[in-house]
């Protein structure tokens, strides 16, 4: 089984999250991780907010040349304007992605819970949690926008290795 690295990523219109997580032998290994803040770009127009997510973005990927990548999918918002805005930022985490010829791979925040943690209502903390035991992060603190796209990459590779074994068995 070859090695294989993985960008997960956390969309926000305020902070997205990204991970790097590399599987070599089953053995998951934190690569670099952290948040692309568009925050500070408030008092500008939302599209200068976006074009800070695409190009932080496009720094890491090109920076680390992931093989996959993976992203959390939008579920709910408080309102439309902010289901528009976080879809948005989606969309240009997506464009990111497909710049640098990846394909992104889709996972429901319950599924991505549910992988970490066997429950699908898991609260960011209760991921975090997890997220630090599978890396072998220790105490280690980070953002939970960070976990959380770590924790999708680590959801990713499971789900890979799950289907490779099925395809074994079949």
């Amino acid at each position: 089984m070859a090695d294989l690295t993985v960008i997960g990523i956390d969309p926000g219109s305020r902070f997205t999250g990204w991970g790097i997580v590399r599987e070599a032998s089953g053995v998951l290994s934190l690569v670099d991780c952290g948040l692309v803040h568009s925050e500070g770009q408030k008092n500008k127009c939302f599209s200068a907010r976006l074009a800070r997510i695409y190009s932080g973005l496009n720094a890491v990927l090109g920076s680390h040349n992931p093989d996959e990548a993976a992203m959390e999918q939008v579920f709910t918002a408080k309102n439309a304007a902010s289901a528009l805005k976080l879809g948005q930022a989606r969309g240009v985490a997506v464009a990111a992605c497909a710049a640098h010829g990846l394909d992104v791979s889709d996972y429901e925040p319950r599924l991505v819970k549910n992988s970490l943690t066997g429950v699908g209502s898991a609260d960011k903390e209760q991921v975090a949690f997890m997220v630090r035991r599978m890396l072998n992060l220790g105490q280690q603190r980070l953002a939970l926008d960070t976990t959380d796209a770590l924790a999708v990459a680590i959801c990713h590779l499971g789900r890979r290795r799950l289907a490779r074994l099925a395809a074994k068995v079949s």
